[in-house]
């Protein structure tokens, strides 16, 4: 059995980007549990604070990446980037540097996103030289860039069309294969 920590980089009570993480806990194979984690109790991040010691959801967060087989990032797309939310808590979680390796190095991490008209793709891509930094094994096997998510979750955020349904399940069978694979 795999442990992947899932994280939406959205604080929005009514976001996709949640919306498509707990679909993707939902729809994770038998071999792998996809446990949703939160940064909204992660504080900007301010090297005084740090002098003072890691926040506790910083360190409990971190001890949960540590211990789980992999990382699901999903990432909503805020001009034409990444979303500063969740750019400051891998930026906390990478404090001190020197825990880099054990807390990133070499850990299977794949990219989900839903958004307007173009989806994802250009947070996606913004995300590549950050992975590259932490040392994490990014999965390139299936891409999900949700595009005019209005119009795929209802007004509960269940996801409702079919097509979004059968690429979800197809992203998160491979990425739970790719983890599996990838063990640390």
């Amino acid at each position: 059995m795999s442990t992947v920590i899932g994280i939406s980089g959205s604080l929005r009570k009514g976001s996709f980007n949640s919306a498509l993480l707990r679909a993707a806990a939902e729809m994770a194979p038998a071999n792998c549990q996809i446990e949703i984690a939160s940064i909204r109790e992660i504080p900007l991040f301010d090297g005084d604070v740090e002098a003072q010691g890691l926040p506790a959801p910083v360190a409990a967060l971190k001890e949960r990446i540590v211990a789980a087989d992999g990382l699901l990032l999903v990432s909503p797309e805020y001009n034409f980037s990444l979303p500063g939310v969740l750019k400051n808590a891998i930026d906390w979680l990478s404090r001190p540097a020197k825990d880099i390796p054990r807390v990133f190095g070499g850990h299977p991490v794949a990219l989900a996103g839903a958004g307007g008209r173009g989806g994802t793709r250009m947070a996606q891509a913004a995300w590549l030289p950050v992975f590259r930094t932490l040392g994490l094994l990014p999965w390139f096997g299936k891409s999900l860039f949700v595009a005019e998510a209005r119009n795929v979750f209802d007004g509960e955020g269940k996801l409702t069309d079919d097509t979004v349904r059968s690429q979800l399940r197809e992203f998160v069978t491979g990425f739970a294969a790719f983890v599996g694979a990838h063990k640390r």
